[in-house]
């Protein structure tokens, strides 16, 4: 987070937060895959960060995978292009497979940061979260 083209991602305010939060016992960490209940789970994918991970979801469409920064956009994984401010490329792009492995299908991986996931999904029926939230059960 020193480097200034990694820190610029992080708003000191919540590391420290999440710092504090830890010392509380408020956080638990799992190093690589874990289920955390029955349906859901997360995996590591690493590449943006070292210890990134996925979360992996049962709904009545299948496995969906909540891609977070392993994929920031669609582009991302369908044209293999990482998002530039990565810890390694080449776990980033193996990342690509590995939601691919995890989710039912390409339509069931949910990039972390893409406005056209309001697109794709729609929204719950009350109109007042149209542009907010998205079904994707």
């Amino acid at each position: 987070m020193a480097q200034p083209a990694f820190g610029g991602a992080y708003e000191v305010e919540d590391v420290v937060g999440m710092v504090r939060r830890a010392y509380a016992g408020r956080v638990c960490f799992h190093d690589g895959d874990s289920e955390l209940a029955p349906g859901v789970s997360v995996h590591l994918i690493g590449g943006h960060t070292m210890g990134l991970q996925v979360v992996r979801v049962a709904t009545r469409r299948g496995w969906v995978v909540l891609a977070s920064d392993a994929s920031h956009f669609y582009a991302n994984m369908e044209q293999v292009r990482p998002f530039p401010i990565v810890y390694s490329v080449i776990s980033m792009v193996q990342g690509y497979g590995r939601l691919r492995e995890l989710a039912d299908s390409p339509a069931h991986i949910i990039p972390g940061h893409d406005p056209l996931v309001f697109e794709r999904y729609p929204a719950p029926s009350n109109s007042a979260s149209q542009g907010i939230v998205v079904r994707l059960d």
